[in-house]
């Protein structure tokens, strides 16, 4: 089993760490990674974001899968590989994207909407599919997708996502969810990371019970 293998298998939920500052790139993986947590964002529009994700893999990088976020340009993909990431993580569907991340044997999920969008990121390579914003799309589309998408594809809704509204977007498909501000915020200190990060993975375990 992959590295990759165990972190979905363990726990699929991506956490997305907007905003983190380097010198508490460690201590907010180490909390996350004590409260389940195996895949970890850093969304490049952050401060340093690849010192945090070059600090996280080389502290937790045997164990989970370290990656960035708001990823736009194949050059931006290399930049994340050489800090030490496994994952490449965008808002939107870009194919040259894609194919950085294939050739440096990085995961890629892209943001899609529609099944155009998901399927062609599919025949691109991609590892999962970001629907992104969540906000605009209910669980009844992703339950209409779902229908029509292969069963192994991995599903993740993003954008908005809590522990009260898992549970549809679970019953309706959705493989992993993608958790920004309501996990974490640059003005969260530790201990409400911990708690944020407790009530994610606790709600996510009662669902996949």
């Amino acid at each position: 089993m992959t590295k990759w293998q165990r972190a979905l298998s363990d726990n699929p939920l991506i956490a997305i760490l907007r905003g983190l500052d380097p010198e508490r790139a460690v201590e907010a993986a180490s909390v996350l990674v004590d409260a389940g947590f195996r895949i970890i964002e850093v969304p490049l529009n952050s401060p340093q974001p690849l010192l945090s994700i070059e600090r996280i893999a080389a502290r937790h990088g045997e164990n989970i899968v370290v990656g960035a976020g708001t990823v736009l340009n194949p050059e931006d993909v290399s930049a994340v590989v050489d800090a030490g990431g496994d994952i490449i993580v965008s808002p939107n569907m870009n194919p040259a994207v894609g194919a950085r991340a294939e050739q440096l044997a990085a995961k890629w999920c892209p943001g899609v909407m529609t099944a155009s969008e998901a399927f062609a990121a599919l025949d691109l390579g991609a590892a999962v599919l970001k629907f992104f914003p969540a906000e605009m799309i209910p669980p009844k589309a992703i339950s209409a997708l779902r229908a029509v998408l292969p069963k192994q594809a991995l599903v993740a809704a993003v954008g908005g996502i809590t522990p009260q509204t898992m549970a549809d977007y679970y019953a309706a498909g959705a493989d992993s969810f993608g958790l920004g501000s309501a996990l974490f915020k640059p003005e969260y200190d530790m201990a409400e990371l911990n708690r944020r990060a407790s009530d994610f993975t606790h709600a996510y375990r009662e669902l996949a019970r």
